[in-house]
């Protein structure tokens, strides 16, 4: 009989690693809390608009490719993709717009128009992220963080220096670039990492490679049709995938999980993988002598940032906004410090505005908006109705101002979501967003560890194991996961030995 296995959690973790173990014979089922999968990339449909509830910026398809083909697939056959160009817009004030072009050479002469000379530290800059991003994805990011000594290897050592892993991002993007706002384009894709550009290594330059060079996709229809694609094929390989299945325990018996337990139903399992928040699967699902870490451990980790989002519905069609749009007309680091060193929420915050429906009229009804509004806020504030209002008008106002026209009077469509709801629909450890920072001290080994050592069957994967927050990264995950069970339990009569 085949090994079963029992996922928690269907986001893209769970979706992968579930898939991956399908594909080698494993018998997987997965459990989903909630009514849809596809976990914080869900989405929702109301009056002819279509919401992606979470990630919306398509960036490394060399990701989202290499997984498709590891089952003979690709991704045209799931969705259709096409490039943003702009790839997204800067806004730094009124009537100051920087448009980011999706071609090379425009973007070299868009540097040169602020800051001459540029263009040719912007070649430097950007080769060295190739190389950052090149040894990144083929040396660091496949590797499941259990011990250093993964890390032991020459061609890693030397590369450690030369990927600036201990040097600032700040200060590399300073040295070159003098224009404030070159500035801050370059070191913007790090806000969502856990801490400032002063405190995140130079090696996530690999993140301007992946925005600039590789470029700003978006799949037709919405980012949950990655979500559907990784569920057909999941299906195709047999994966059973159970919705309305919030897990309540692991049933543990002599150091094993023996099964998992719903509301209403018990599935005996072989092995259990734990792609739901890592510390609600260890501290609420697993008796206290089962748990690898402490609450302690788990309070004094970085977390990454938690969000306010507003999903609007447009009576009409909205001008002077791209697909992406990130309105930088306040002080950056003032935000990023408010988020990272002193949590607070802050006194006049950066936002950005996701309006899908400029470029896939399918996401809204003929002649409107679908619009997307995210606030980056410190995790594990106090969260209330008056606080989400106050911060809707203070964009909003920003907002109309910095574009030139009314909005709230054409609002059809609004719902509000932000800590509280991270908590209550996906157990969000402090109603985070993206996962653990990915600061120096929690990068690969320094991880929670994707195997539990009192639960020698239990595994995790996600956003807050290797490699770490964001799409691609839990794409990984997922897949990480899946390769260390096989090379541990190829058959049932391993699990107890």
């Amino acid at each position: 009989m085949a090994t079963k296995v029992v996922v928690i959690g269907s986001g893209f973790a769970g979706l992968a690693a579930a898939t991956s173990l399908a594909d080698k014979g494993y018998q997987v089922t997965i459990l989903e809390k909630n009514d849809i999968p596809g976990g914080r990339a869900r989405k929702f449909e109301t009056d002819g608009f279509v919401f992606d509830m979470g990630p919306s910026w398509y960036w490394m398809p060399d990701v989202f490719d290499q997984y498709f083909e590891r089952f003979g697939k690709q991704t045209s056959d799931y969705y259709e993709l096409v490039r943003l160009d702009p790839s997204y817009s800067v806004h730094f004030g009124k009537d100051d717009c920087m448009e980011v072009p999706a071609r090379l050479d425009d973007l070299y002469d868009l540097f040169e128009s602020y800051e001459s000379g540029s263009s040719q530290k912007l070649k430097h800059f950007l080769a060295e992220a190739e190389y950052k991003y090149s040894v990144g994805m083929n040396e660091f990011v496949h590797k499941p963080g259990n011990s250093i000594m993964e890390f032991a290897d020459i061609r890693v050592l030397k590369s450690m220096f030369r990927l600036q892993m201990f040097s600032s991002l700040s200060n590399h993007v300073d040295k070159l670039f003098k224009h404030k706002q070159l500035r801050e384009l370059l070191k913007f894709p790090v806000l969502f990492l856990g801490a400032t550009p002063e405190n995140t290594p130079a090696m996530y330059s690999l993140m301007n490679y992946a925005d600039l060079c590789l470029g700003t996709w978006y799949p037709k229809g919405g980012m949950h049709k990655i979500v559907e694609g990784m569920v057909s094929l999941a299906r195709e390989k047999g994966v059973e995938i159970l919705l309305n299945q919030e897990v309540k325990r692991i049933v543990t018996q002599g150091g094993l999980a023996t099964s998992v337990e719903t509301r209403d139903q018990v599935y005996h399992c072989d092995v259990v993988v734990g792609g739901a928040d890592y510390h609600h699967v260890e501290q609420q699902l697993l008796s206290v002598e089962d748990r690898r870490y402490s609450e302690e451990y788990w309070d004094k980790r970085v977390m990454a940032p938690s969000s306010l989002l507003f999903y609007l519905g447009i009576d009409k069609k909205l001008t002077g906004l791209h697909h992406h749009n990130l309105f930088f007309d306040r002080d950056f680091a003032r935000h990023a410090h408010e988020i990272y060193e002193v949590p607070q929420w802050p006194e006049d915050p950066l936002f950005y505005v996701c309006a899908p429906s400029v470029t896939d009229q399918t996401v809204a009804p003929q002649g409107k908006e679908n619009v997307f509004i995210l606030i980056p806020l410190a995790p594990d504030l106090e969260d209330t109705e008056e606080m989400r209002e106050k911060y809707y008008h203070m964009v909003m106002d920003r907002l109309e101002d910095l574009t030139g026209q009314t909005i709230r009077d054409h609002v059809l469509y609004k719902r509000s979501y932000a800590h509280t709801d991270f908590k209550t629909d996906y157990h969000a450890y402090k109603g985070n967003a993206y996962g653990l920072a990915n600061t120096l001290l929690q990068t690969a080994f320094l991880k929670p560890k994707l195997r539990s050592n009192k639960v020698k069957n239990l595994f995790y994967t996600g956003q807050l194991t290797p490699p770490g927050p964001g799409v691609p990264p839990s794409l990984i995950s997922g897949q990480v996961v899946a390769a260390e069970i096989c090379k541990v339990f190829k058959t049932k009569k391993e699990l107890v030995s």
